[in-house]
C-alpha cells in the first residue's frame, strides 16, 4: 500500500461524518431527530434500505460464498434467498406499511402498543435492541477486516479492539448531530460510493483472467442459481427454504425490524414508503448478483485455492480485502476500500435511540416528556448504543478466529433467535382479532424459546431429527437457518391463537389504528 491510499481512505473516514452532519443540519423537534419529518424522497430512503441492510457484509462475506460453493451448493443459489426478499417486501409495504405511516408513529412497536398495550410494545422493542446490538456487533467487526489488512501491509499492527473504536466515533458522529436525514442520505451517498468500487473491481480483474475462465467457472457449477437437490432440512441455500425463509425472513427485517422501518417511515407518505421498499428488493437481487460475480472471478484469479491453508489469511472473509490491497493499483485499492467502509458507516444508532427512548424509557416513565425532553434523551441514548456497540464488536472479534461460517451468515443467524417472533407479534394481531396483550407475550416468549431450542439443540443425522446439543458436524447437521423465522412464525400464530380462544370477543375497536380513513 502506498501513502496515497491511506490519504483517500483518512480522507474518507473524516469526510463522511463531516458531510452528514452538513446534511442533516439542526434538528429542531425529537420528530425530526427520529424521522426527519417525514421529507425524505422515496429513492433516497430506497438506497439507504440497501445500504443498511446489506453494508459491509454483502460486500466481504457475498463475494466468499460463491467463491468458496461447491459445486453441489452451486455459485449463485444464494440469489435464491433474494427472489424471497423482493416478495416478502411486497407483503409488507400492502399489510403493515400502512400503519405505520399513516398511523404517523415513530416506531414500528408503536403500533403493538395500539393493538395490544405498553407491556407487548416494550417487549418487542427490547428485543430488537439487544438483537440489533449482537448483528451490528458483527457489521462493525466486518468493517474492521479490510482496515487490519491495508494497515498490516503498510506496517502498521493495529488491534480489532481499535479499529472499531475508531470506527464506532465516525459513525456516532453525524449520527448525534444529523439525525435521521443525515444518515439516509449519508447511507445513500455510501451506497452508491461501495457498488462503484465493486466496478473497478471488476474492471481490474477483467483485465487479468486467463481466456476460457467463464466456461471453466461454469463447469464448475458457479452460475447455478437455483438448488433443488440439496437436503430442504439441511441445505446451504435449497430452493424451497431458502425462498420461503427469504421472504418471511424479509417480512421480519422490513416489518419488524425498527432499522428499516425508520428510514421508510422518513418518507412523505404511503406511497413513498411502499416505492422505497418494492424497489429496494429488486435492488438488492442486482447487488447480490454482482457480488456473487465478483467472487467467481477472483475463484478463476487465485485457480480456487483455500483462503486459509493456502494464502495463509486469518479466515476466509479477508480474501476480498487481501485481493484490493494486493492487485489493484495504488489510489485505486484506497477508492475500494473507503467503498467498503462506507458500507460500514450506516448508522443503527438512530434507530437504536428512538426504539429506547419512545417505547421502553418513556413508557416505564409513566409521565408524558416534552418535545425537548424527548430530543435531549434521543442524543444521549446515540452515545450509549454507540459505546455498547463498540464493545459488542470488539468482543465478537476477539472470539471470531476460527468460526466456519461466513460473517454474513452469522448475521443472520442472530437475527434467526428473534425476527420469527417479533413478525409473528404483529400477524398474530391482525389475524386473530380476540387475541390479548398477555396472549401475545406468552406466544412472544414461547417462540423465542422453541426457536433457541431447535438452533442449538436439534442435529439431523440424514432426515431424522435428534436431540443433541453438541456442535454440528459431517454427520450430525443443523437445521439450515432460513427455517427459523418461519418457524418461529407459525409458533406465534399458533400458541396466541390457542390462547385467544379463551376469550369470547374480539378486542375493541378503538385499540387498534385506524388505518383505513387515514390512508
Amino acid at each position: 500500500m502506498r501513502g496515497l491510499d491511506l490519504a483517500i481512505i483518512a480522507l474518507f473516514l473524516v469526510g463522511m461524518p463531516l458531510l452528514g452532519t452538513w446534511i442533516g443540519g439542526r434538528q429542531k423537534s425529537s420528530t425530526d431527530y427520529f424521522v426527519s419529518e417525514k421529507r425524505i424522497s422515496w429513492w433516497v430512503v430506497c438506497l439507504s434500505v440497501v445500504s443498511a441492510e446489506t453494508s459491509t457484509l454483502t460486500v466481504l462475506s457475498v463475494p466468499v460464498i460463491a467463491y468458496m460453493a461447491t459445486p453441489a451448493q452451486g455459485g449463485m443459489t444464494y440469489l435464491t434467498l433474494a427472489l424471497g426478499y423482493i416478495v416478502g417486501r411486497i407483503i409488507v409495504s400492502f399489510v403493515l406499511l400502512p400503519r405505520y405511516i399513516a398511523g404517523d408513529l415513530v416506531t414500528a412497536y408503536a403500533y403493538l402498543g395500539k393493538r395490544y398495550g405498553n407491556g407487548m410494545r416494550a417487549t418487542a422493542s427490547v428485543t430488537f435492541l439487544f438483537t440489533r446490538l449482537l448483528a451490528d456487533g458483527i457489521r462493525l467487526f466486518a468493517t474492521a477486516i479490510p482496515i487490519k489488512v491495508v494497515l498490516a501491509e503498510y506496517g502498521i499492527t493495529a488491534s480489532y479492539w481499535a479499529i472499531v473504536l475508531a470506527l464506532g466515533i465516525a459513525m456516532v458522529f453525524y449520527s448525534f448531530f444529523g439525525g435521521a436525514r443525515a444518515v439516509v442520505w449519508v447511507d445513500a451517498i455510501q451506497m452508491l460510493w461501495y457498488v462503484l468500487g465493486g466496478v473497478v473491481v471488476v474492471w481490474v480483474l477483467a483485465g487479468q483472467l486467463p481466456d476460457g475462465w467463464f466456461g471453466k467457472a461454469a463447469d464448475a457449477d458457479k452460475f447455478q442459481l437455483f438448488d433443488f437437490t440439496s437436503s430442504p432440512l439441511t441445505g446451504a441455500y435449497p430452493f424451497i427454504a431458502a425462498f420461503f425463509g427469504g421472504a418471511l425472513l424479509s417480512m421480519a427485517s422490513h416489518g419488524a425490524d425498527q432499522l428499516i422501518v425508520q428510514r421508510l417511515m422518513a418518507t412523505r407518505d404511503v406511497k413513498s414508503a411502499q416505492k422505497a421498499l418494492i424497489a429496494s428488493g429488486f435492488v438488492v437481487f442486482l447487488q447480490f448478483a454482482f457480488f456473487l460475480f465478483i467472487g467467481v472471478m477472483m475463484w478463476a484469479f487465485y485457480n480456487g485455492v483455500d483462503p486459509v491453508k493456502d494464502l495463509k489469511l486469518n479466515n476466509k472473509d479477508e480474501l476480498f480485502a487481501h485481493f484490493i490491497v494486493n492487485d489493484l493499483p495504488s489510489g485505486l485499492s484506497g477508492f475500494v476500500i473507503a467503498g467498503i467502509l462506507a458500507a460500514a458507516l450506516s448508522s443503527s444508532l438512530g434507530a437504536l435511540a428512538s426504539s429506547t427512548v419512545t417505547d421502553v424509557y418513556e413508557r416505564v416513565r409513566k409521565t408524558p416528556m416534552t418535545d425537548e425532553e424527548r430530543l435531549r434523551h434521543g442524543r444521549i441514548w446515540t452515545l450509549v448504543w454507540a459505546g455498547l456497540l463498540i464493545v459488542c464488536a470488539g468482543l465478537f472479534a476477539s472470539s471470531n478466529k476460527t468460526t466456519a461460517d461466513p460473517i454474513v451468515v452469522q448475521a443472520l443467524g442472530i437475527a434467526g433467535y428473534t425476527y420469527g417472533a417479533l413478525l409473528g407479534a404483529f400477524l398474530l394481531g391482525l389475524i386473530f382479532k380476540r387475541v390479548r396483550q398477555v396472549d401475545a407475550i406468552i406466544a412472544f416468549v414461547t417462540t423465542v424459546l422453541v426457536v433457541g431450542f431447535v438452533i442449538l439443540g436439534v442435529k439431523f443425522v440424514g432426515s431424522t431429527p435428534t436431540i443433541d446439543f453438541a456442535k454440528a458436524d459431517a454427520t450430525r447437521k443443523s437445521l439450515t437457518g432460513w427455517w427459523n423465522t418461519p418457524l418461529g412464525v407459525a409458533v406465534t400464530l399458533v400458541v396466541g391463537g390457542l390462547l385467544s380462544l379463551r376469550h369470547s370477543r374480539a378486542v375493541p375497536v378503538r385499540d387498534e389504528l385506524d388505518v383505513k380513513t387515514k390512508a
